[in-house]
């Protein structure tokens, strides 16, 4: 008894410990919280992040997003997903500079996909971390309005450009901001698959990276935060940037210190500012809690891209 008598102390003293250290970090936090009150940040989520463990943060980070005032805004991915059960109907794929070839019959798997199964397990762990969260693909409300993406390729032959067809690929024409704005007034929280309609009904499968740039721009977003699977934008030895301009970013682009699919996302993120986004930010969603890290700590976490 005596012995449990000296360990009670010391635990007490711990718990406290603990205590105060979370009080801190609320304190902390504060300046941030205070920052963001009312600003509308858009988050885009992609399929490589999708995992259990991952998704469950992110739904907890969303959540409390909404909570100290924030307007988040999810687009979501869903490659690996699509790539799946592509593959599970014996319906073959490809891909052209890193965005899939879809014909009419991939198209349907793509929008069943991205606006079902996908958009719902999203909506649904939101909900479950206490949000309330509503899930709508480009098509509602004509939300993303379309067209088809055109793209060209060297034809080692002649070396002359030459027309590729992506099928239905498309990209932005306008955003409809008051859909999500109407969403965003009755104390829901936005979940957009990356599915465009266009000028005559058709439906456009559009990279999730371009889907939530364009929304940013058209929100005025205070940020736009690109999750994905590396650190963020890496020099050529390897290191992470922490920041950088436009102009710094194209640079980086131009003289090949950035290659293969950060260049996409790079460019999302120069796009994003120079449409009025105040700030984009490349960041690995793998790491629990990024998207608190970065929005509520000095030190943030990714690589932001401003103007200036």
């Amino acid at each position: 008894m005596a012995l449990q008598d000296d360990i009670t102390p010391d635990r007490n003293l711990r718990t406290l410990a603990r205590w105060r250290s979370t009080a801190r970090v609320l304190v902390e936090a504060l300046p941030y919280i205070l920052r963001y009150d009312g600003q509308t940040i858009v988050v885009k989520y992609g399929g490589n992040a999708m995992q259990d463990g991952v998704a469950q943060n992110f739904a907890q980070d969303v959540v409390l997003m909404k909570q100290t005032g924030i307007d988040p805004v999810v687009v979501h991915g869903g490659g690996p997903q699509i790539g799946t059960m592509l593959k599970r109907l014996s319906i073959p794929s490809s891909f052209v500079d890193g965005l899939r070839v879809t014909d009419a019959a991939s198209i349907e798997v793509v929008e069943m996909v991205l606006t079902g199964s996908i958009n719902k397990q999203i909506v649904s762990g939101i909900n479950a971390a206490g949000g309330r969260a509503v899930g709508i693909s480009g098509k509602d409300g004509n939300l993303v309005v379309a067209r088809k993406l055109e793209r060209t390729k060297l034809d080692p032959a002649t070396l002359q450009p030459k027309s590729v067809d992506l099928g239905f690929v498309g990209v932005p024409e306008t955003v409809n901001a008051e859909v999500l704005r109407t969403i965003i007034n009755s104390a829901l929280i936005p979940v957009v698959a990356p599915i465009g309609v266009g000028r005559a009904g058709e439906t456009y499968n559009i990279n999730a990276d371009t889907v939530a740039g364009a929304i940013a721009g058209a929100m005025a977003a205070a940020r736009l935060l690109l999750l994905t699977d590396v650190e963020g934008v890496l020099d050529r030895e390897g290191k992470l940037i922490p920041k950088l301009t436009v102009a710094e970013a194209r640079a980086l682009i131009a003289d090949g210190t950035i290659s293969g699919g950060m260049i996409p996302k790079l460019e999302t993120a120069i796009e994003a500012v120079e449409g009025g986004v105040k700030a984009a930010v490349i960041l690995d969603g793998r790491i629990p809690h990024v998207i608190l890290l970065e929005l509520f700590t000095e030190h943030g976490a990714g690589t932001m891209i401003t103007a200036e």
